[in-house]
């Protein structure tokens, strides 16, 4: 039999219906806004090892200070010489994976016109090189 409440009585039991609402709304919202923020950038596929023995091809794309493009160690004159080397390897080995080492005083707009290029050959594995920074004391 149900129980009947009186007026003078209390409410003492707490309805969480709307803090569940708004909690799955806050989720919803916070899990398109992640997807959204992870889109924008620029899409890496760093080397991973399943195991000790395992080799991978890397080609190594080289910026120096003055802007010079080196593709593993060798001095490029042109972009269309990037792209023929990175076709070429990327023929040589489809698991081919680009490692992009610029130097620090190297132009932005360099550094991106470079991936651009790389990309365009059909390489999608790229990673950027940089060196660790010491711990302050």
């Amino acid at each position: 039999m149900a129980s009947i409440q009186n007026a003078d009585e209390e409410i003492t039991a707490i309805n969480v219906t709307p803090l569940v609402d708004v909690t799955l709304v806050l989720l919803i919202i916070f899990m398109v806004t992640a997807k959204l923020i992870t889109g924008q950038g620029i899409p890496l596929d760093l080397p991973k090892a399943k195991t000790a023995g395992a080799t991978q091809t890397v080609l190594n794309v080289s910026i120096d200070a003055q802007g010079s493009v080196l593709a593993n160690g060798n001095k490029l004159g042109s972009d269309a010489e990037l792209k023929n080397r990175a076709r070429e390897a990327l023929k040589a080995d489809p698991e081919l994976r680009t490692v992009i080492s610029a130097s620090e005083s190297a132009r932005h707009g360099k550094i991106m016109h470079v991936l651009d290029t790389v990309r365009d050959a059909g390489i999608t594995r790229v990673a950027f090189a940089a060196d660790k920074v010491a711990a302050a004391p």
